[in-house]
């Protein structure tokens, strides 16, 4: 069970911390929940039963993040041909927020618009939009656990990385 003050990652919406627990009374049934606010949006409040825990994840630690970045390298990745079968092969990467198959999904978006570069066609714009949620998933956590503005984590990554 999580505590208040704790940071979590919730689904696809990315950093937040548990500001409260309490019981509240949404359906006509008395329920405990996890209050939750994205570290990215203070306006914006979740709340999710502490019984559906499986929806959170705790935020990985600097050492954690650092060992993940050095590993993107080593990360495998391949493309998928066939644009139904791309789309829920990502769906389920972006939904389940595996880190390494989030690495996996950009590395292989990314090798794949280079491809697409040298022939000048772009990518599908479904591709784009997975490409923007998995960084966004996992730029927002690094830079929380780096303890760097998210707009720096490309720059850090790209510095870090060893080839």
């Amino acid at each position: 069970m999580y505590k208040v003050n704790d940071a979590v990652i919730y689904a696809s919406y990315g950093v937040c911390i548990v500001k409260s627990i309490e019981n509240r009374d949404f359906t006509g049934k008395d329920v405990e929940y996890y209050i939750l606010q994205p570290v990215s949006d203070q306006k914006s409040t979740y709340y999710v039963p502490t019984d559906r825990e499986d929806k959170l994840k705790k935020v990985l630690s600097r050492q954690e993040v650092t060992s993940l970045i050095s590993g993107m390298p080593g990360e495998d990745c391949q493309w998928i041909s066939d644009d139904y079968q791309r789309k829920e092969a990502f769906r389920k990467v972006i939904e389940t927020g595996d880190r390494h198959q989030l690495i996996s999904m950009i590395k292989a978006i990314y090798l794949h618009r280079q491809q697409l570069s040298q022939t000048t066609r772009k990518l599908h714009s479904i591709d784009e939009r997975f490409l923007s949620d998995a960084e966004n998933i996992l730029y927002d956590e690094f830079a929380y656990a780096l303890e760097i503005p998210r707009e720096k984590v490309p720059d850090y990554i790209r510095e870090h990385v060893i080839l």
